[in-house]
């Protein structure tokens, strides 16, 4: 379970949403992480939320649909390529107005990014979380900065390129290996992290629907799963359709995900997987 660093308080604490991020994933249900694009080219909503006013907006309506966290991130990292690489300044540019603001409407704010001063910015600015798509394994410095400010850390499983001869679960189970070590080395504490296996990412359609399916196997690493399967590509491999209109597909995937033991959901449809989770959580109740 993610825990608020020693000695932090929840009166004072720079990330007050940090103390209800270790309450969320403490209790039975699943946490729904609503996602906000501040980019002009993420792959299922780019430049819709470019701009301020628009960005507050979603995070408003995602919190009164139920968001638990929200994750911000100002470059694309879409799975597929194509992604253009943004510039640190750039990045922290179209941040500025848009995350302190987030972090004060009162929920956990985890910056979605792979560079570690943008981190540190986001931190020193009310962030509570940390999701590096590299698994701290692309900036050499992104653990110092997890670990300086206390901050939990999602460690995303990521391949440069897709293989389909490979074991995809034995590559994600060597990947969550060498990061740990890295965490490690650092001192961020193993409570402080969480694992997501990066659906989309470095794998093949067939190798996404591989890690939904066996996502149980991950949890011998003892930490909280989290899974974000929203509109991607692998859905359209089964069900052919455009990014936004993959909601049933990623209801489907994420409800399963649920079953095999994730803690933590990343969504861009949150009312509709608050629902889904929630009604899903019931039922299994009742067994």
């Amino acid at each position: 379970m993610v825990v608020a660093p020693p000695g932090s308080n929840v009166e004072t604490d720079q990330r007050p949403g940090l103390n209800r991020l270790a309450r969320l994933l403490a209790r039975a249900t699943p946490a729904v992480m609503g996602v906000l694009n501040v980019t002009p080219d993420s792959f299922s909503d780019g430049g819709r939320f470019i701009e301020p006013p628009n960005a507050l907006e979603q995070a408003r309506r995602m919190i009164s649909e139920g968001a638990d966290i929200l994750d911000i991130g100002a470059e694309s990292t879409r799975p597929y390529g194509g992604a253009k690489a943004v510039a640190i300044d750039e990045e922290m540019r179209r941040l500025a107005p848009i995350l302190p603001a987030a972090v004060a409407l009162g929920i956990p704010v985890s910056i979605d990014t792979m560079k570690a001063s943008v981190a540190e910015w986001a931190l020193a600015s009310g962030a509570a979380v940390i999701n590096d798509v590299w698994g701290l394994q692309r900036d050499g410095d992104m653990a110092a900065v997890a670990a300086k400010h206390g901050a939990p850390v999602i460690i995303m499983h990521n391949r440069q390129h897709a293989d389909p001869s490979i074991d995809i679960m034995a590559d994600i189970s060597g990947f969550f290996a060498r990061s740990l070590r890295i965490a490690e080395s650092a001192g961020i504490a193993r409570d402080q992290i969480v694992l997501d296996p990066g659906i989309g990412f470095g794998k093949t359609p067939q190798q996404s629907l591989i890690a939904i399916a066996r996502l149980r196997e991950l949890k011998s690493f003892g930490l909280p799963l989290l899974v974000g399967a929203s509109r991607k590509r692998f859905i359209a491999s089964v069900s052919p359709a455009p990014p936004d209109q993959r909601l049933g597909g990623s209801i489907a995937a994420h409800v399963l995900a649920v079953a095999n033991g994730a803690a933590i959901i990343r969504t861009h449809d949150v009312a509709e997987t608050v629902q889904a989770v929630r009604v899903a959580a019931a039922i299994a109740s009742m067994r």
